[in-house]
């Protein structure tokens, strides 16, 4: 018989801590529990224990192992030797002491356990140490050495925990307690949940500081802002918006996609009455305003040509009360050339009230190419500072300017290779998987870049466009949706379906957006050669391909 093993086949970084996991295994009772690869977390923030035994009616032991040749110099200083007599400084004490605090602090949290019989040890399983060997910080009986390790490796454990005094020993149930709470999937989910609140926290910090360049240019009424996926540009237009407003302009905040003014609607809704802008929206939507008449359908040569043309007669019509001192424009490589002077023409002064334009060269996924009003001071961001290292690296070639990554690190991204036909049906897998790990749906979509999900496609069907964005904002499903519309808009973790595109001439704007639009994880579902002919090596290398 033989303790049980979590993992039962774990993956070492080393050797050594293989040499020691496989003395305990051969030599702990079966009623005890051999933990290999321990994350955990304390005030300082990640950190491991190689090993962990837990001892029913005997006691808890974290275990730091260090291979190589281990000596003390006359400072107390650890060195170890390895190969080529590389040497370098180590700290075992230290590291162990750390990871048994920090398992005590877990089990103190996630259980309704307080103080249990627990010790630190450290395991050298290629270095011989005199018996009569003694430190302050490290006595005999914490060490165990080559021969230790090879012979009584538990006994060196047992011995320690037993001579232990003060605290209980955990009896086989609260180890069994211990052992949920370590690899149960609520426990999981919440280590999760502070991770992405933590990773929420650090963009918004680093997003803030953009604000800098608005403070710099306060005395420039027309701006340019240039800048590539996860820079920062949405921030910065809600945050001028909010300045000029605040300043006691009458600003218009506009942008192209219903889904992106659904998100900018209810951040603004946030701010203090007097931050508000006038009006928040799509451009088509500000024409309704105006007095055009809504209409409904898919007629893109009316969307793009007839209703600008009304809405540049209608604006000579706005009373003074009705016009901008300001207008806002986010996503505005969406614009086609003949919405501008439908839109300048709702500023009191179409050639001098305030322009602030933001923008993505690399996203024109709408085949517009529309060029902004001249006469514009140009900004130009360049440090990705939304998505993980990991994610802006992958789509990093896609981009229209190479960029800056300032994010933090995080996972890689993950690619399944599948049929193109398939890859909605293995994006649904991907997103079970990522349920099953404890990502909260609301912190999940899945995008494609041809047709639509049939899920998309039935809450549209059923609850109409306006229903259907409500669901971005539910907690109880992943948000379903397809590349073009969630243009602006992010997750922490997305699953993007590559399931063909309508217009091959922008397959690579729409992988670069799709890409993009993940924060801290991305999950790639697609034919490799597919992704390889429109995404290039770049990508692929990225993708692990």
């Amino acid at each position: 018989m033989s303790p049980r093993c979590l993992p039962e086949s774990p993956t070492f970084e080393s050797v050594a801590e293989q040499a020691v996991w496989t003395a305990l295994r051969s030599q702990l009772p079966d009623d005890a529990v051999l933990l290999a690869n321990l994350a955990l977390t304390d005030r300082k923030g990640d950190c491991e224990a190689d090993l962990v035994v837990l001892w029913p009616d005997i006691g808890m032991a974290v275990i730091e192992v260090k291979g190589g040749h281990i000596t003390r110099g006359d400072d107390g200083t650890w060195i170890q030797v390895g190969n080529n007599d590389h040497r370098k400084v180590v700290d075992p004490i230290y590291q162990a002491h750390r990871s048994h605090y920090a398992l005590s602090g877990f089990i103190r949290q996630r259980t309704s356990l307080m103080q249990l019989r627990m010790t630190h040890l450290v395991a050298f399983p290629y270095t011989r140490v005199d018996d009569n060997f003694a430190s302050p910080d490290c006595p005999r009986w914490r060490l165990l050495d080559q021969l230790d390790v090879e012979t009584n490796a538990a006994g060196k454990v047992f011995t320690a925990l037993r001579d232990l005094e003060g605290a209980p020993a955990p009896t086989s149930e609260q180890i069994a307690a211990i052992v949920d709470a370590l690899t149960a999937r609520p426990g999981t989910q919440r280590v999760l949940l502070s991770t992405l609140a933590e990773n929420e926290d650090s963009v918004e910090r680093l997003t803030a500081k953009q604000a800098t360049v608005l403070r710099m240019l306060s005395d420039v009424p027309r701006l340019l802002v240039r800048g590539g996926a996860g820079t920062g540009k949405s921030y910065l237009a809600l945050e001028q918006a909010r300045r000029l407003s605040r300043a006691g302009q009458r600003v218009a905040l506009v942008c192209y996609s219903r889904g992106l003014a659904s998100f900018v609607e209810r951040r603004v809704a946030t701010f203090p009455a007097a931050d508000r802008p006038a009006y928040v929206g799509t451009f088509h939507n500000l024409g309704v305003q105006w007095g055009a008449k809504p209409r409904g359908g898919a007629d893109q040569r009316y969307w793009d040509e007839t209703l600008p043309v009304e809405m540049l007669r209608l604006a000579a019509h706005l009373t003074d009360a009705d016009r901008f001192d300001a207008i806002v424009v986010d996503e505005a490589q969406d614009f086609a050339d003949s919405w501008w002077p439908a839109l300048t023409a709702g500023l009191r002064d179409p050639q001098s009230s305030g322009l602030s334009i933001f923008l993505d060269e690399g996203q024109r996924v709408f085949g517009r190419e529309g060029v902004p009003p001249h006469a514009l001071v140009p900004v130009n961001l360049d440090e990705n500072l939304r998505n993980t290292k990991q994610i802006a690296q992958t789509f990093g070639s896609l981009a229209h300017e190479q960029m800056k990554y300032a994010g933090l690190d995080g996972p890689p991204v993950r690619f399944v290779a599948c049929a193109t036909a398939e890859a909605v049906n293995a994006a649904d897998d991907a997103l079970l998987a990522l349920m099953d790990e404890g990502w909260p749906p609301e912190s999940l979509a899945l995008l494609t870049t041809g047709s639509r999900h049939p899920v998309q496609l039935e809450r549209v069907k059923s609850r109409g466009t306006a229903g259907y964005w409500d669901s971005f904002w539910e907690a109880d499903d992943a948000f379903y949706g397809h590349v073009l519309g969630f243009k602006g808009l992010e997750r922490p973790a997305v699953v993007l379906a590559v399931n063909g595109f309508r217009d091959e001439h922008r397959a690579r704007e729409l992988l670069y957006v799709g890409m993009s639009r993940a924060r801290d994880l991305l999950v790639v579902c697609g034919d490799t050669d597919e992704l390889r002919h429109w995404a290039g090596e770049g990508v692929m290398r990225r993708l692990g391909v």
